[in-house]
């Protein structure tokens, strides 16, 4: 048997067909060229190919704008060209956010799935809006409401009595439990798990330990975007909340009872322990560990593969396991690189100094 394989293409697709002139007004920019110059797709710098716009936001690409075979290139307006360009150019304030919006009306470009697939479940006194999508093998529990314009992707479980809101989009396979409340505008991607049990355990003499039960919820507010593999648990009383704005990468682990507070963004592999606060406008990286019962500030950065034991006060950005604040970490980087030359003067001293007492006692 002989398998065909499609080619493949480092081009995004815009489904039609735009000229310079139609994007400048689009994007509010300034046209440099042809406004005729026509694209339907979009590409990075350095692959770009006749027909395609791509954008310059990193100086370190600058070079391949001289070279570039795209015919339409976003740039700011700060851009100066050194050598003669063979493309339109766009003078845009900000042309990766100006990228942003066009990769935006890419994806409203395409057309929406609507409709209750056949083979959904349903179950009892659901309540739905309309324009609805609901896929194939989609199970929905008793009692659940679901807002209007919602894209529930197939393969996807929501447990009894749970709530979401308007214009939310659970891609295939997420597994919400009961009682999970969903804000509006929401996006949750493939194999995300809401509401499972928090990772309560006390001992029980010599039979081990015994389990906890978890009788709370989880809370998603507002245009909240949760990353695929991502698990969030649900509180052990009360709720396990994630405020609106937030936005989790993939594979990020949230803990029963945490807080997350608005616009806090997380990098994938992260994990918050148990009853954790977390503030507003906070920036964590990936591989981040935090531990149980701690409050971190707001507008706080931690940088990547931190481990935070302690409670941290706003407008701090700390780094390192276990971390401290980023300029004391960084002076002391400076002994850590050396700590082997450190050592070895150390070494050479004591034996300097062993010499000398050897010959005092003599």
């Amino acid at each position: 048997m002989h398998l065909h394989v499609l080619p493949t293409s480092n081009q995004t697709p815009l489904f039609m067909d735009l000229k310079a002139r139609q994007i400048a007004d689009y994007l509010q920019g300034t046209i440099e060229g042809d406004p005729e110059a026509t694209v339907n797709q979009i590409a990075k710098i350095e692959e770009a190919v006749s027909g395609t716009i791509t954008f310059l936001a990193n100086p370190v690409y600058t070079q391949y704008v001289y070279s570039t075979k795209a015919s339409i290139v976003l740039v700011s307006n700060s851009f100066k060209p050194e050598k003669p360009l063979g493309c339109t150019i766009i003078r845009v304030e900000d042309p990766y956010g100006a990228l942003s919006k066009l990769l935006e009306l890419y994806r409203k470009s395409i057309p929406e799935k609507k409709g209750v697939s056949s083979l959904a479940f349903i179950g009892e006194g659901t309540a739905a809006g309309e324009d609805n999508y609901i896929g194939e093998f989609v199970v929905i529990g008793q009692g659940v409401k679901l807002g209007k314009n919602i894209k529930i992707h197939p393969h996807c479980y929501i447990g009894d009595f749970s709530v979401i809101g308007d214009h939310t989009t659970i891609y295939s396979g997420v597994r919400i439990y009961d009682h999970t409340l969903i804000g509006r505008s929401c996006t949750i991607h493939s194999n995300a798990v809401l509401g499972a049990d928090g990772f309560g355990f006390t001992p029980h003499g010599s039979n081990g330990f015994m389990k906890v039960q978890q009788i709370g919820n989880v809370v998603i507010e507002d245009d909240v975007e949760i990353g695929a593999g991502t698990t969030i648990d649900r509180a052990t009383m009360g709720s396990t909340v994630i405020g609106k704005g937030v936005k989790l990468d993939n594979l990020i682990q949230i803990a029963h009872n945490v807080v997350i507070g608005e616009n806090t963004i997380m990098a994938a592999q992260s994990g918050v322990a148990g009853s954790t606060r977390i503030g507003s406008n906070c920036m964590i990286g990936g591989q981040v560990g935090i531990i149980g019962h701690l409050n971190i500030g707001d507008d706080v950065k931690i940088a990547a593969q931190s481990g935070i034991s302690t409670n941290i006060k706003s407008g701090e950005i700390h780094m390192g396991s276990p971390s401290f604040p980023i300029a004391s970490y960084r002076k002391s980087y400076v002994h850590f690189r050396n700590l082997d030359k450190i050592v070895k003067k150390i070494k050479e001293l004591e034996e300097q100094i062993d010499k000398l007492n050897s010959k005092r006692s003599d």
